[in-house]
């Protein structure tokens, strides 16, 4: 497939401060540039939230991932810290003539190793496809398309997230850290390969599942939780979820089954920094596609 070679690229960790893996990961990388040194392009590593990192938080004021609308922006009223840095953020983005983001998160979810996408852009579908190819522990996730999405990676037209886990917030674990950095490494060695024309081959065929939606914890009317992920929907990301299914066990001991009409396929089960976002989980459906 033809496209304009990628010249500059932006690998981004820190965007939550206490999601370490991908914050590590830059900086070694800032130390051992040469591990990321390719021929045809340039990479600029960014520390994406100092203050939080340092305060080994999510944030400061509020979700920095969630700060990049353009519309908000724009917005001049938009002073707390996460605003601010966000508006920096995308100067730098611009003013460095990004093709390319790799924003680094990391989940207390089962996540394994999944590629965030939220276009469908043909180039970043075929980038999907390799690297499922190459490793079947790598899941591709869809969000919707033609929305106006606040996430970092939307800076530009070829963003997307490395999302790895389950890992707790503000811990280093040796194995997530290193298929995390393996993963980088044959997206750097896809992207130098197809600067130079050399045909990547991959299957025509990628499995991507698209998220339709998203459901609460049940809660009583002060918004407090009266329950809590089904022990057997624990850690069961990408696991198909058929109507009748447990969700939920309540405090009382109750199960509280899935009512939709066909079966979906929850990610971010049980995310911990959701909880303030008010998701048990996002649903899923599960597509073949062509490319």
């Amino acid at each position: 497939m033809s496209h304009s070679p990628i010249k500059n690229i932006a690998l981004v960790g820190g965007t939550h401060g206490n999601e370490l893996t991908g914050i590590f990961l830059v900086k070694k990388y800032e130390q051992n540039s040469h591990l990321i040194r390719r021929d045809s392009f340039e990479i600029l590593t960014l520390l994406a939230n100092p203050q939080a990192i340092a305060a080994g938080r999510r944030y400061i004021d509020t979700d920095l991932n969630r700060c990049f609308k353009p519309q908000d922006l724009q917005n001049p009223k938009l002073i707390n810290h996460e605003q601010l840095l966000a508006r920096q953020i995308a100067f730098t983005i611009e003013q460095s003539k990004i093709d390319l983001i790799i924003d680094l998160h990391s989940t207390t979810s089962n996540m394994g190793l999944t590629v965030i996408l939220h276009n469908h852009h043909p180039y970043l579908l075929n980038l999907a496809a390799y690297l499922s190819k190459i490793n079947p522990l790598v899941k591709v996730l869809q969000y919707p398309l033609n929305q106006d999405h606040p996430y970092l990676r939307n800076l530009c037209k070829l963003g997307f997230a490395i999302e790895v886990g389950a890992v707790a917030q503000g811990v280093l674990q040796a194995d997530i850290f290193e298929q995390t950095e393996a993963l980088i490494i044959n997206i750097l060695d896809y992207l130098e390969q197809s600067n130079r024309g050399e045909i990547v081959s991959v299957d025509n065929n990628l499995t991507i599942y698209r998220q339709i939606g998203n459901i609460d914890y049940p809660r009583n009317e002060s918004g407090e939780l009266q329950g809590m992920i089904h022990p057997q929907l624990q850690f069961q990301d990408y696991q198909p979820l058929a109507p009748g299914e447990p969700m939920f066990l309540t405090f009382d001991g109750q199960t509280i089954t899935y009512e939709g009409e066909s079966t979906v396929y929850p990610v971010f089960i049980n995310e911990s920094a959701y909880y303030e976002k008010k998701i048990a989980f996002y649903l899923t459906q599960k597509y073949q596609i062509i490319i």
